[in-house]
């Protein structure tokens, strides 16, 4: 049988175990943006590849689209690298390790425009889903220019994943 409170409502209570929950530090944040800006520097290399070996009836606007794309990227790194410095880490010293922080792209494994475009149209969307965990870390650790950062990088991954989306549905 259930008590029943004054209000004749089931009267429970709550116990709660101690739950430790951990809150990130700058140090984690600092990690994923090194992460974060592996992905993108990673992505600069593939939209400036596909940019220069895309072929087809969309050639000149896709051929347009990359090129700003890719250099949207290398700001976006950039920037992301700055931000690591401003909190007091180190990046690592070559391409090697700044690849193997991230091993989340998808690589490019044809010629064809489709095949292409839809590699580096998933890779958008999980950079752009990257940066939202990113940005939960950021707001953790009350850093509001690195999440004005995050938000703004995590609108352009999505608007440029839509405009691949509207031209591979064309």
């Amino acid at each position: 049988m259930v008590p029943m409170g004054m209000t004749g409502e089931p009267e429970f209570t709550v116990v709660m175990d101690q739950i430790e929950v951990v809150k990130p530090t700058v140090e984690d944040l600092a990690k994923h943006l090194i992460t974060l800006g592996s992905f993108l520097n990673q992505l600069y290399t593939q939209a400036h590849l596909i940019h220069l070996n895309i072929e087809g009836p969309l050639f000149l606007s896709l051929h347009k689209f990359l090129k700003k794309q890719y250099e949207d990227h290398i700001d976006q790194f950039d920037a992301t690298a700055e931000f690591v410095r401003t909190l007091d880490y180190l990046l690592p010293m070559c391409n090697r390790g700044l690849a193997a922080a991230n091993k989340n792209l998808k690589m490019v494994k044809s010629y064809d425009c489709r095949d292409m475009l839809t590699t580096y149209l998933t890779n958008l969307d999980n950079c752009g889903m990257a940066a939202k965990e990113v940005l939960a870390c950021a707001e953790a650790v009350d850093a509001p220019d690195i999440e004005n950062f995050l938000a703004d990088l995590i609108g352009a991954m999505f608007k440029a994943a839509w405009f691949i989306k509207a031209t591979l549905r064309g």
